[in-house]
């Protein structure tokens, strides 16, 4: 049975206020940290009046987690965790919440800073569509163009999903299996006298 994981695929918005601070909360799915930097410098530009951009994200790559808590200014633990415990909370992977606060004028204290993180990220993800999806392993083969429908039969054969492909002097295939299944499609591939690589 293949690993999978808890997603969401649509950016999601939520709102919370307390006591004149407005808490807006942003969802989205992402799958790099590349995704996750774009995200956070488009959200300052977007609201740059804003007092604080905290956000919490989950991503895994093949079978490694990338976990970060951000309270960007706010006390030690009191913004970036509790918007984490939700994501947690929903078992959710490739997700990245952000809570954006304008400040009110009257002070929440930390335990009061913990309910209303929480409460924003729980607004914008208790309205998410979750998804599952199934974990692949991403590889490439190399092959002469002479092994093109030999390659193709065996990548059928073992149920391949091919991302892409380039016909050149020496043609490359880039795919996704499913993990348990890579080494096996390796050995028939080796017997063919082509080499398949993990990405």
């Amino acid at each position: 049975m293949a690993e999978s994981y808890r997603t969401i695929r649509s950016e999601i918005k939520g709102f919370y206020k307390e006591k004149g601070s407005k808490f807006i909360s942003l969802a989205y799915h992402v799958d790099s940290l590349d995704q996750v930097k774009s995200r956070l410098e488009a959200l300052r530009k977007e609201y740059h009046d804003a007092r604080h951009h905290c956000y919490a994200y989950v991503i895994r790559g093949g079978l490694q987690e990338q976990i970060r808590a951000n309270d960007d200014g706010e006390p030690n633990h009191s913004a970036g965790d509790p918007i984490l415990g939700q994501i947690r909370s929903f078992e959710l992977t490739n997700v990245l919440i952000v809570v954006v606060r304008y400040f009110g004028g009257t002070k929440l204290g930390v335990s009061g800073l913990i309910q209303a993180y929480k409460t924003a990220a729980e607004e914008a993800l208790s309205q998410a569509n979750v998804e599952v999806v199934e974990i692949k392993e991403d590889f490439k083969v190399e092959y002469g163009y002479d092994k093109t429908s030999e390659v193709m039969r065996i990548v059928n054969d073992f149920g391949v999903e091919i991302k892409n492909q380039e016909y050149l002097e020496i043609c490359t295939l880039y795919g996704r299996i499913d993990p348990e299944r890579f080494g096996a499609l390796k050995d028939k591939l080796s017997l063919a006298q082509v080499i398949a690589r993990k990405l």
